[in-house]
């Protein structure tokens, strides 16, 4: 896909987000990947807290409109939307609701993307954990971020479901960067959602749902995806 986001007639810097995973943070190994390499481009990596104001009553819809006051708050450029896990089905929409204006959303790049969440069981619940934090209204989980355990109502779930992946109808070019070995999101549902959209590149790793495995493989598939050149290195490093 030839040129940086926002092709070369637009004045504007493009602005990148990324929007981490469930129980995870902007701290995340990933985002600090993004951040760093993409300051060596010159660019600002915007990464909203999706935990406030409160882990315990997150939703999609909270997280969509979160996402959205951040992008609304930005200067007018183009939008790419970076998401991991979780992040990534908040950014699929974010991108399906955004309306037509100063920030067009113009690519997406998805990592190991839970595409269909709230539409199977969550983590290793299984039926019956998901009956009963249904029944009970919460669930308590550890944090990854805090290493902490910490609950979350079943709203987070049933608010989900009025999010349909794969009725989505915006084609903008996506990349998507999926673990083979990945036993969170399953590569299989990815893949079908990436054969029935020609706007959509998999690319399927060598890697589990966390994608650490290898993360200049990581960095290097997304710069090339987006367009950005390796910088050139400083007089010291020739």
């Amino acid at each position: 896909m030839a040129g940086p986001p926002g092709g070369a007639d637009r004045a504007a810097t493009p602005h990148f987000l990324y929007l981490h995973g469930f129980a995870s943070s902007p701290e995340s190994s990933k985002a600090g990947l993004f951040r760093e390499r993409l300051a060596a481009h010159g660019h600002e990596l915007h990464c909203p807290d999706l935990n406030r104001p409160d882990f315990s009553t997150l939703t999609t819809t909270r997280m969509v409109a979160q996402v959205a006051r951040t992008v609304a708050g930005l200067p007018p450029g183009p939008v790419v939307l970076i998401g991991s896990s979780l992040g990534a089905f908040v950014a699929l929409h974010v991108a399906e609701a955004a309306p037509a204006g100063p920030h067009p959303v113009e690519r997406l790049v998805l990592l190991a993307p839970a595409l269909d969440f709230g539409r199977r069981p969550v983590g290793d619940l299984g039926a019956e954990g998901m009956a009963r934090w249904r029944d009970e209204g919460w669930w308590e989980t550890t944090h990854h971020a805090s290493g902490e355990r910490c609950r979350v109502h079943y709203e987070l779930f049933r608010d989900a479901q009025r999010y349909d992946s794969f009725a989505v109808r915006r084609a903008l070019p996506t990349l998507i960067l999926q673990g083979s070995r990945d036993d969170v999101v399953d590569p299989a549902m990815v893949a079908r959602f990436a054969a029935a959209r020609p706007h959509v590149r998999l690319i399927l790793l060598d890697d589990d749902h966390r994608l650490t495995a290898e993360p200049g493989s990581l960095w290097e598939l997304t710069a090339r995806f987006l367009g950005l050149p390796e910088p050139e290195p400083s007089p010291g490093e020739r």
